[in-house]
């Protein structure tokens, strides 16, 4: 049963879509759907005006791992970049990537193969530190490189999850079907998203860079038969020697998501301390300092914007609510406004093939909206059980659907802060990254919806 929190709640985010349809920015009416909601929830100004800087401390602490492992690499960037350690390791990439074209698709391919194995979380530090100088000089601007990143990895491998198999693992519980089944009946949908919207998106930044709209800007120069120092070469080759580690044991103690993001955090630290010494000897505990600061405030400025939008974003799931506003205000079989407003959207049509489709692909996306990918897909199988059931279709195909549209949007291709990551590590903003893959996102979410009725 939806209540009036639900209606504002659904309010706002349609004053939200419009306000970043307009291309303006949404912190204001992130911030007074806090308070709107806290206003109807309480019936207290004053609870109300403090709940927005509660809604604040609850998404930094959704958002802090990710600010501090982003703070982390671009701290080891920076010494690596002013030794020019940067240089040196991307010489051998340079002779194979010669172009924009190879630069977006051999990032995307890297991220993909790389976010299959360990989630693209802690890919997106490795890919984004290699690849981003390497595009820079190929041609390739930097909001193009963060497409790369964020549409193969927090879209495609993550909603296909083909090898650590999570998403499919709780899609298939959910719908009571096998988690093989969701992989193949589902591979038509999978490779459908990602054509149509890496096609599209691939083809809109082209036509810009092509029109002037987007400035190309090469900030690492490459000199053949450049010299370089023996610090340098050093430094050089014990970060690869630590990243390649790292790579290996993601295998061998079969880490991921969290603990593989922790894993390159924490070498990138030791890393940085290495490379400092190497390249400053006895100035080296003032430089780190130094370094620590420029990657902190390069992470506080990126996310500064983000944390009101998702605090207000943070309020659809129920952990969030009732941290922000309290656990009364919200009927007792609430799953989170985000969840109710799918399963009512689900119970007040009719079912039929395309019916149930829409409605799954639609449910997904908007539970996907809170920017967690993950959240959603339990919804998402469940609904497809029913709804096979309901329309005579098939469930594991129809769940397949359901979990693609979830992890799309929330996984972190759409919602700017899913997509913090690889905005920060390529220094755009998140909007930005956001309004430039919203477009062939919805796109492919109505061409994969299309394909699903026909086969289901």
């Amino acid at each position: 049963m939806l209540t009036g929190v639900h209606y504002i709640y659904m309010l706002f985010i349609l004053i939200v879509l419009l306000t970043m349809s307009l291309k303006r920015d949404t912190l204001i009416p992130c911030i007074l759907g806090v308070f709107c909601i806290a206003v109807y929830s309480s019936n207290d100004i004053v609870f109300s005006v403090g709940t927005i800087f509660k809604s604040f401390v609850v998404a930094t602490k959704e958002l802090l791992g990710i600010i501090l492992i982003i703070s982390i690499i671009v701290s080891l960037s920076k010494v690596l970049e002013e030794i020019k350690a940067t240089h040196l390791m991307i010489n051998p990439f340079i002779k194979v990537i010669k172009n924009r074209t190879s630069a977006f698709f051999s990032t995307g391919i890297v991220m993909l193969i790389l976010s299959w194995f360990f989630w693209p979380s802690p890919a997106t530090a490795l890919v984004g530190a290699i690849f981003l100088p390497i595009a820079l000089e190929a041609g390739l601007p930097a909001i193009g490189v963060a497409m790369a990143i964020n549409l193969f990895g927090h879209g495609f491998a993550l909603s296909t999850d083909f090898v650590i198999q999570g998403a499919p693992t709780i899609t298939a519980s959910a719908a009571g079907v096998g988690v093989s089944d969701i992989i193949k009946d589902g591979m038509i949908l999978y490779w459908t998203m990602a054509i149509v919207s890496i096609s599209i998106a691939y083809f809109m930044l082209n036509r810009d860079i092509k029109k002037g709209k987007i400035e190309i800007q090469k900030n690492i120069q490459i000199y053949e038969g450049e010299v370089y120092k023996k610090e340098t070469k050093i430094s050089a080759v014990v970060v690869a020697i630590g990243f390649i580690l790292d790579v290996i044991c993601m295998f061998l103690f079969d880490l991921k998501g969290g603990e593989a993001t922790a894993l390159v955090g924490g070498t990138a630290v030791l890393l940085l301390i290495i490379v400092t010494v190497i390249n400053y000897k006895d100035k080296a505990l003032e430089k780190i300092t130094e370094y620590i600061q420029g990657g902190f405030g390069f992470g506080i400025d990126i996310f500064a914007p983000i944390i009101p939008i998702a605090a207000f974003f943070y309020l659809g799931q129920m952990d969030a609510f009732t941290d922000a506003i309290g656990s009364n205000f919200l009927p007792v079989s609430s799953q989170g406004i985000l969840s109710d407003i799918g399963i009512a959207l689900s119970n007040s049509v009719p079912m039929n093939k395309v019916i149930v489709c829409s409605i799954e692909s639609s449910v997904g996306a908007i539970t996907g909206l809170d920017g967690s990918g993950f959240s959603g897909i339990s919804l998402a199988g469940s609904l497809a059980k029913v709804f096979s059931q309901a329309a005579g279709v098939k469930a594991s195909s129809l769940a397949a659907l359901g979990q693609i549209t979830a992890i799309w949007v929330g996984g972190g291709t759409v919602v700017p802060w899913g997509l913090i990551p690889a905005a920060a590590i390529c220094g755009v903003s998140p909007v930005e990254l956001a309004r430039r893959n919203f477009m062939p996102v919805i796109i492919g979410i109505l061409v994969t919806t299309i394909v699903a009725i026909v086969i289901v």
